[in-house]
């Protein structure tokens, strides 16, 4: 009888813990993307030099280059297990930290139902 009752515990607690867990990869991933864009553009306005972020969606991998090298690279897909839709494959800072090409990027961030939009402004600037 008490191991009935833990099966039926259990049964109703399993989907509420399964989504906190997703939302809480979900977070993970925005906070590294969000990361990753901020060392661009101080890579860039450091190294008196464009730098590239790149987004690569069928892979998950969100890298920084600047001219040939690869100064920083995210594998959200692999660390973190979501998704990743974007409205763009790149952008670029300038030497001065400004963005080109960065107007209405945005990059969705999904795993299960949870989900989450980072926002890049015209400025590179990055929000969600």
């Amino acid at each position: 009888m008490v191991l009935g009752v833990i099966a039926i515990l259990s049964a109703i607690a399993m989907p509420s813990a399964t989504k906190l867990l997703d939302r809480i990869q979900v977070r993970a991933a925005v906070t590294e993307i969000e990361s990753v864009f901020a060392a661009a553009r101080h890579i860039a306005i450091a190294r008196g030099a464009q730098s590239t972020v790149q987004i690569d969606t069928v892979a998950k991998i969100i890298s920084v280059t600047v001219g040939t090298d690869t100064v920083r690279r995210a594998q959200v897909g692999v660390e973190y297990g979501v998704s990743l839709v974007s409205n763009r494959a790149s952008t670029v800072y300038s030497a001065t930290g400004l963005g080109y090409g960065a107007a209405n990027l945005s990059i969705v961030v999904r795993k299960g139902s949870a989900l989450d939009t980072i926002v890049v402004s015209r400025l590179g600037r990055v929000r969600h």
